[in-house]
């Protein structure tokens, strides 16, 4: 079942460059029988976003994603992976947020864009590299991420312990539009 965001009230700050792994383990769909992950190829870049695309063993077709990642300024092995994209159908858009492992699972992701709370969505599964959150965008929160300037994704690793990953937010219209 696809989580939404319900409301949330929390905030913090971190920023950096995380590995692809991440990303390439939720856009192939799961890690193959050998522990490969595919690379992807970089399709096109729209400011702080990618297209990333990548022919996934059994697929029919290519299938391509708007992807961002970040890491904690203080934490370098904590990163966070945001990948938008189309259903096969190309009836739903969904967001796949994955998280590094440890994250406690109860308390969801959190997520803000431009200081508005948003709220929180559930995470749907854990794989050996982090634990992933999904929701179907609706239009409301498609226009949302186009016109505002940051998103700040909020994981937990304790009940008191909140990490905040800033998202830049620029490109992502334009990235959007061209996710074929």
């Amino acid at each position: 079942m696809m989580g939404r965001f319900d409301r949330i009230r929390i905030t913090f700050a971190v920023r950096g460059p995380v590995s692809w792994l991440f990303a390439a383990a939720v856009l192939t769909g799961a890690v193959g029988h050998t522990g490969a992950l595919a690379q992807g190829t970089v399709r096109s870049v729209h400011n702080d976003w990618q297209i990333r695309c990548d022919n996934p063993p059994g697929a029919q077709s290519e299938q391509c994603a708007l992807i961002q990642s970040v890491t904690a300024d203080d934490r370098p092995n904590i990163g966070l992976t945001v990948i938008v994209l189309k259903t096969a159908d190309k009836k739903s858009r969904l967001m796949r947020v994955i998280a590094p492992p440890g994250v406690l699972l109860p308390s969801g992701l959190g997520l803000k864009i431009d200081n508005a709370e948003i709220g929180r969505a559930g995470f749907v599964r854990c794989v050996p590299n982090g634990c992933i959150a999904e929701v179907i965008m609706d239009d409301q929160l498609v226009g949302r991420l186009r016109t505002g300037k940051a998103a700040t994704f909020i994981i937990f690793q304790t009940p008191e312990e909140g990490i905040g990953f800033p998202i830049s937010l620029r490109g992502f219209g334009e990235g959007f539009d061209k996710l074929p």
